[in-house]
């Protein structure tokens, strides 16, 4: 039997339920109805001794339909189909190729059996979502693997190869890709032929009467992760269902499961990270660059600079076995970040990350050069100097000269003019910005800066190229800051200016850290060096005082704080000083504010800066600033980003705010004509 959905056969006796809903089989309605109509009509057959589900396409069930999420539910939903597989008194085995996910593991965890392609993966990551696995994830896992590695598994949402999943006891036999339902018809029959007792994974006892004599599992777990999690609501939620499935039976525990789940659903934190999630994967859709436009091979790229970001840049490239021709001016800078480049695959060597015969692959791909003219064959080569308009130019007017014909160039400037850089090459149609953030080896954010003559394919290219090198590519139009480093400036100088009114730095970065970032204004300078942070200030301010007496930060001396053998801070009474000598010489007054007003001070200018670039089509939608300051400042990501933040406060308070600030510190404040706008019509970003 065939229907749009899915295709019923019988090879011999066992009945195979193929599911074909494109893309990725989501367990939307049509898919459950489908579903419970293959296993009905295989359990009411007497001809069938065996049943085996499995997907066409490129992938098993990657996972629920997030469309349906808040939405009333439709019969089945997940958990009362898993109850029909369960239910069913004929052997069952899940044949899973490319990736069971979510829902997709949880129903193959109804059946008695799995079988997955050698290239398979699974994984629960619902925690990504600001949710937990709903139709018995957190109950059954454990009761097959235990409940330290399911804490591992389903807090982090990681996937697991099928290598992995088979030696965990997930996956029960690996079998070649192209031989999955063939493998899996005869596995059927041999359970059948064998008559061997099944036992579903909700009945399994073993790994739990185990864990029951580990109390210290869960405490040691919470200690391990307490800084990875801090302020997301759905690893703790994780951890005490994860506790339920070893103290509860299984009934309670599914009950207490759900109720977890939907509380989650209803939070705020669920749907600020569904945001993130379909926000980021928009942030390579432009509205001008259609599917058709190609995409350049990218075989060699050439990077000049092997200072700190240089050899970040570098190493994104090496991680995806492209090579690189690594170009300085001075044979001790070169050496220097050649060797840099070493030391940091060397700790990730240690830290079991990386093989010894894998950095040595990644190095060899290095061509460190003194000459310009060894970067005439790149594909792709990506400036990285230091940020100075002249020197960029130079570059440039050099690289329009030595670069092939059709190879792309790309400045990682962090805020000058890419237009006035790609005119000095006479070939501005090449140049487009690919602006990293540092650390360029492990931060996510790519923006993709188009200038006034950027040709398409190149931008397209570089959306490409980012996904290759795990970069979220987000595309800016030419403008001071571009995008991220342009909201976020304005909550730093805000920072300075609360802190001369009197407010200590401890406390403002206190609020910030309460809401969710890692660390406050204040102490990033200090963990990044005063002396970088203040050397393109021409005026006298803290920062420069503070480096004028020899204090660098974390690195020398201490800065805003002083610190122990340990790296903990305490504010420096020095600092202090510091600080009230500039406000006194400023005549700046002394304040008093509560941590909401610093809150509002701080953040409320980044979302009206954020409404700026949107009037101005710097950006192209607002979930793309989001993404940008998520992924480039580590903005919380159980807010959505200050631009779904903002829709969560309403734009009317936002604006209100604003206009009282205004009244009380003048112009920097004055909310943006777009942002009044939204909110007198109602609107939301």
């Amino acid at each position: 039997m065939t229907s749009s959905i899915f295709d019923y056969q019988l090879r011999d006796d066992v009945a195979v339920i193929t599911i074909d809903s494109p893309p990725v089989n989501a367990l939307g309605i049509d898919v459950r109805k489908a579903i419970a109509e293959g296993f009905t009509q295989a359990e009411a057959n007497d001809e069938v001794k065996a049943i085996v589900l499995t997907c066409a396409g490129r992938t098993f069930h990657a996972g629920a339909d997030i469309r349906e999420f808040g939405k009333p539910p439709i019969q089945p939903d997940l958990r009362a189909l898993i109850a029909i597989i369960e239910a069913t008194q004929k052997p069952s085995v899940a044949a899973i190729h490319g990736t069971a996910l979510g829902g997709g593991l949880e129903l193959a965890l109804a059946c008695h059996r799995r079988i997955a392609a050698k290239s398979a993966k699974v994984g629960l990551p619902e925690v990504n979502l600001g949710i937990l696995p709903g139709a018995g994830g957190t109950q059954k896992l454990p009761r097959l693997i235990g409940a330290e590695k399911s804490l591992e598994i389903i807090c982090s949402g990681r996937m697991v190869g099928a290598s992995e999943a088979h030696q965990l006891g997930i996956i029960d036999q690996l079998v070649a890709d192209e031989k999955l339902v063939e493998e899996a018809t005869g596995y059927a029959q041999e359970l059948v032929a064998s008559n061997t007792p099944l036992v579903r994974a909700k009945d399994r006892q073993d790994k739990l009467l185990e864990d029951r004599n580990n109390p210290d599992i869960f405490s040691n777990f919470r200690r391990l992760n307490e800084r990875k999690f801090r302020g997301f609501d759905a690893p703790e939620s994780i951890i005490k269902s994860i506790e339920n499935a070893l103290t509860l039976p299984l009934e309670q525990g599914l009950v207490k499961e759900r109720e977890l789940f939907q509380a989650l659903l209803d939070g705020t934190q669920s749907g600020a990270q569904r945001h993130v999630f379909f926000a980021e994967r928009q942030t390579s859709k432009v509205p001008d660059i259609p599917k058709s436009t190609p995409k350049q091979k990218i075989d060699q790229v050439a990077v000049i600079g092997a200072g700190t970001m240089g050899g970040g840049i570098t190493m994104n490239f090496l991680n995806a076995g492209i090579p690189v021709v690594l170009m300085e001016r001075e044979q001790a800078p070169l050496d220097k970040g050649v060797a840099l480049i070493r030391k940091n695959y060397e700790r990730s060597l240690k830290r079991g990350k990386l093989t010894n015969d894998q950095l040595e692959q990644r190095m060899a791909l290095i061509q460190p050069t003194l000459a310009l003219d060894d970067l005439a064959q790149c594909d792709l080569i990506i400036e990285a100097v230091f940020e100075e308009m002249s020197l960029k130019k130079a570059i440039f007017s050099q690289l329009g000269q030595v670069a092939k014909s059709g190879a792309i160039l790309a400045s990682n400037t962090s805020y000058l003019d890419l237009d006035e850089i790609a005119a000095a090459s006479d070939r501005a149609h090449d140049v487009i910005g690919m602006h990293f953030f540092s650390p360029a080896n492990v931060m996510a954010l790519l923006e993709i800066v188009r200038g006034e003559h950027s040709r398409l394919d190149a931008v397209n290219t570089a959306i490409a190229l980012a996904k290759k090198i795990h970069k979220v590519p987000v595309v800016s139009q030419v403008g001071p800051g571009f995008i991220a480093n342009r909201v976020m400036t304005v909550r730093g100088s805000e920072a300075v200016n609360i802190m001369l009114q009197g407010v200590s730095p401890s406390q403002i970065d206190q609020v910030i850290y309460d809401y969710g970032f890692a660390m406050g204004p204040f102490a990033m300078k200090d963990l990044v060096g005063l002396d970088v942070i203040g050397r393109n200030e021409s005026q006298k301010t803290v920062d420069t005082e503070l480096v004028r007496l020899g204090r660098l930060g974390q690195k020398k001396n201490g800065g805003y704080y002083d610190y122990d053998e340990n790296r903990q801070r305490t504010l420096s009474p020095i600092a202090m000083e510091v600080i009230a000598k500039v406000a006194e010489e400023n005549d700046i007054q002394k304040s008093t504010l509560s941590d909401e007003d610093i809150l509002a001070r701080l953040l409320y200018p980044i979302i009206n800066e954020g409404a700026k670039i949107l009037d101005e089509g710097i950006a192209i939608r607002s979930s793309d600033i989001d993404i940008a300051c998520i992924k480039g400042y580590n903005w919380p990501a159980f807010t959505g980003g200050p631009m779904y933040w903002a829709n969560t406060l309403g734009l009317d308070h936002v604006v209100e705010r604003l206009r009282d600030f205004e009244q009380q510190f003048g112009e920097r404040f004055t909310p943006s004509p777009y942002l009044v706008k939204l909110a007198a019509e109602g609107k939301h970003f």
